[in-house]
């Protein structure tokens, strides 16, 4: 069970691997409106099976102005013919309902953000801190959490995507999480390349995603950037930046892996769960300097693969850079990239079947999941 089947983002790439583990499975989704480009994301013949929201109006291109929707729809999918349900959990995936004889394990790519500890910078981002509109928003993210509580007693075991989003499990649900890292495409990356004297960043342009810092920072700096991206974001970010900054609109993954791989450093200032790009770029042997909150404390070896900032402001990324800019000469890209292969897909598919197995010879013999 997945949210929703639109493009091929890093918990879409999860369900690819899920697939390859449970070959036979049936796939659930809200949607699914897959670009051509990521058709190849779903195997064919596979069963794949949406709810009702699928065939409302405008639900192609809008699909998530029915959030207030889902928990509805995502209760309506029958599930009782199988033995395990496997949820892959942003939203509201994990909502399904399950019978006694079901297992139902649950890998968390986060709480819900919006709802819960992000609720009043979504608010702010979205022009929405008062009026009438304001009230009405606040109203369906207030029954979206107490759905989202009663949904998370409906699972059975939890996998978090790191140890940063099984924290937050635990502060949201107070229920335990296995780390199970993401899969990344590491051999999709060659890391002997030579490399060219700029900066890189690949990122969405939401507020978020902190591009804003990054941009700001090397207007400062002076230093060559390149910015991979779009975003609504975009535009106010291309009339600040200066002419040292360079910005590149959906360019194809091949271009982007080109980047990767022949940039000086990667440039990372979100606070996210697990950040995949962080990865890839280190698969393509390129040290990494990010803010050291959420998945980037894990990711990221201090020292050995990259140069962690801790606070996100435009004077501590200036510093980190400078300090990097100083010592790049010690970032080798051999044992960066060997650290990246410990996130390997193989890996993902070896831990979760190895998991899942665990869990099913527990719960037959009717012993504690957690």
């Amino acid at each position: 069970m997945h949210e929703w089947l639109v493009s091929r983002a890093g918990s879409e790439k999860v369900v690819e691997q899920m697939l390859a583990v449970c070959p036979q499975a049936d796939l659930f989704s809200l949607v699914k409106f897959l670009e051509p480009e990521a058709a190849s994301l779903v195997p064919p013949g596979t069963n794949v099976q949406t709810s009702f929201i699928q065939n409302l109006p405008w639900a192609r291109r809008h699909f998530r102005q029915y959030l207030p929707l889902m928990p509805l729809a995502v209760e309506q999918f029958d599930l009782s013919a199988y033995d395990l349900v496997l949820s892959s959990n942003h939203a509201v995936a994990k909502g399904v309902i399950t019978r006694p004889h079901q297992l139902h394990v649950s890998y968390m790519h986060t709480p819900i953000r919006y709802a819960w500890d992000l609720q009043q910078q979504y608010l702010e981002q979205a022009g929405l801190t008062s009026g009438v509109k304001s009230a009405l928003t606040r109203l369906i993210l207030h029954y979206l959490r107490l759905w989202d509580l009663a949904a998370a007693h409906r699972v059975d075991c939890f996998v978090a995507n790191s140890r940063y989003v099984a924290r937050r499990i635990w502060k949201t649900y107070r229920r335990p999480a296995t780390v199970i890292y993401p899969p990344v495409a590491i051999d999709r990356f060659r890391w002997q390349q030579p490399r060219d004297d700029f900066y890189l960043t690949v990122s969405r342009c939401v507020p978020y995603k902190r591009v804003d810092l990054t941009v700001a920072a090397f207007n400062q700096l002076g230093l060559p950037l390149v910015v991979i991206g779009d975003g609504p974001a975009l535009e106010t970010l291309q009339k600040l930046a200066k002419a040292n900054i360079t910005f590149l609109r959906n360019p194809a993954d091949a271009v982007v892996s080109d980047y990767l791989e022949r940039c000086r450093g990667f440039i990372f200032p979100a606070e996210e769960d697990f950040g995949i790009t962080v990865v890839e770029a280190q698969a393509a042997g390129a040290p990494v300097i990010a803010y050291g909150k959420g998945g980037c404390g894990e990711t990221v070896v201090e020292g050995k693969t990259g140069v962690l900032f801790h606070r996100q402001s435009v004077d501590h990324l200036v510093q980190a850079v400078q300090h990097f800019d100083q010592c790049r000469a010690e970032f080798a890209p051999e044992p960066i990239r060997q650290w990246a292969e410990t996130f390997s897909e193989p890996r993902f598919c070896q831990e979760l079947t190895v998991y899942l197995s665990q869990k099913w010879l527990k719960f037959q013999r009717g012993d504690e999941l957690e």
